[in-house]
């Protein structure tokens, strides 16, 4: 039976980048986009390179767009096999925003809309088809900025990354990812989080020192674990990353 994975933001980046290498291990890869002209590019670009790809309009901070993204997979596919939770903002970072004085709560609020509850919606409704897979797979695409243990550690490079919009809203991210580890612990559905590391796109800047294809690694390698892999862990390239 064919793999089915949904990957959000996948129009660009480490998104498009993930849904390519899913895809070449014969999976049928789901992108999910808000911009409709995007995503239908970027479906036809893999499908161009002989891969089986579709678009699906998903706007993740939208409740009735992601109820439709599911209903729309259930009538085409009946099942989900793989979600990888990708999409998410950073505005701080290219805007200088870098105090509590500089942060508006309507910036705060936009973020956490995407980063946050977007994610929790999309699982929310997807979960349903997640349980009829065999082995299914969520990945959060999260950060190290996310990470309590780095944000507080004067010797990690993440400790002077301060924006606290995109960083917390991490934290969050990944606290989704214990709970909801937790409640399916006992299933066939393993939760991770996933840091692919500042990474050369569009949120990264060309200033990274990594490439698209190197921080999907750590993605795909979660979304596709045997039966015997992690469940509600957090983790880049090198293993294991602190709460």
């Amino acid at each position: 039976m064919t793999t089915i994975a949904l990957i959000t933001g996948a129009n660009k980046g480490i998104g498009l980048e993930t849904a390519r290498q899913l895809a070449a291990k014969g999976i049928h890869v789901i992108i999910g986009a808000r911009d409709a002209a995007k995503g239908e590019a970027a479906a036809q670009a893999l499908q161009a390179e002989g891969y089986k790809a579709d678009f699906i309009p998903l706007e993740v901070s939208n409740e009735a767009s992601v109820k439709q993204a599911a209903q729309t997979v259930t009538d085409r596919y009946g099942k989900l096999d793989i979600l990888v939770n990708n999409a998410g903002i950073n505005p701080e970072y290219p805007q200088g925003i870098f105090t509590f004085e500089q942060m508006s709560l309507e910036l705060l609020m936009q973020i956490y809309q995407t980063n946050v509850f977007g994610p929790f919606l999309v699982i929310r409704e997807f979960l349903p088809l997640l349980r009829k897979s065999e082995a299914g797979r969520v990945v959060n695409t999260s950060s190290s900025g996310g990470s309590l243990a780095e944000q507080s550690n004067p010797e990690s490079p993440y400790y002077f990354v301060n924006t606290a919009g995109y960083n917390s809203s991490k934290t969050s991210l990944n606290a989704l990812t214990v709970q909801l580890a937790k409640q399916l612990a006992g299933t066939n559905i393993k939760v991770n989080s996933a840091c692919p590391g500042w990474v050369q796109t569009d949120m990264g800047s060309a200033a990274a020192p990594r490439t698209v294809q190197q921080g999907a690694g750590i993605i795909i390698k979660l979304a596709t674990l045997p039966a015997d892999g992690p469940n509600g862990g957090f983790f880049n390239e090198a293993g294991a990353i602190g709460w």
